[in-house]
């Protein structure tokens, strides 16, 4: 058995040629079906389709999404459930499998900790392909560099914000955005996507304090449009 962890961007024209190819010597791909109107997997399925690979769909385990005060305990279930899912999926199939990571594997997803599971349970063989992340198509949209000279960059998520701005941090990207807070930081400057890469994506920046209502009605416009929304930003202080 062997397992291609690939990542494809945030749309059929990051596919690179690398994965392309990977993505044809697979025998299927497997993917997380969330319900009804499940537009990621709609556009998983487009690119197994493109590639001329079928798409084995895999009901995804219900998780809390209500921020549960054990949030690490809650995402180690969902993973657990959703490794017993993948492996009665791979000892019936067998062959080689691929997972289309929607950016890139290495930022903010969990597709490499479910393989390693399923590798002490199953005799697989796997390896990881880069795709294009969201904070480099959102600093290429934005036209800019995500630090200033000589600096760091902080990459963090929304539930995380303010606790890192206390911390001392000045220049963040943000991502996994559940919503828009930005309570304390009108001064700040922001570089703001949504939908990267698709027909409904939407930009915003300028400061804070002067685009929370762009922001606000631009969010709202690329979730009428896709039925869904995934944005980050880059947060930076005022110098």
């Amino acid at each position: 058995m062997r397992v291609r962890i690939l990542g494809i961007g945030m749309g059929p024209q990051h596919v690179t040629p690398e994965v392309a190819e990977t993505i044809r010597s697979c025998d299927y791909v497997l993917a997380a079906d969330k319900g009804k109107d499940d537009e990621l997997l709609a556009f998983r399925r487009n690119v197994a389709q493109t590639y001329g690979v079928e798409l084995v769909a895999v009901r995804d385990p219900e998780r809390d999404r209500a921020d549960p005060a054990d949030y690490p305990g809650a995402v180690r279930e969902w993973h657990e459930a959703r490794v017993a899912a993948y492996e009665r999926v791979l000892r019936e199939r067998g062959g080689t499998a691929g997972f289309l990571v929607w950016g890139d594997p290495s930022l903010y997803d969990s597709t490499i900790r479910i393989v390693e599971q399923l590798a002490q349970r199953l005799p697989i063989d796997y390896d990881v392909l880069p795709g294009i992340s969201a904070p480099q198509l959102l600093a290429a949209r934005h036209r800019i560099v995500l630090h200033t000279v000589g600096a760091a960059l902080h990459v963090t998520t929304a539930r995380r914000l303010h606790d890192d701005v206390a911390a001392g941090q000045t220049n963040l990207v943000v991502m996994l955005n559940g919503s828009l807070e930005l309570a304390g930081l009108d001064d700040w400057s922001i570089w703001w996507g949504a939908n990267l890469g698709t027909d409904s994506e939407e930009l915003v920046s300028g400061r804070v304090g002067d685009v929370l209502a762009e922001l606000d009605a631009a969010r709202r416009r690329a979730k009428r449009a896709a039925g869904w929304v995934m944005d980050l930003h880059l947060l930076r202080a005022p110098a």
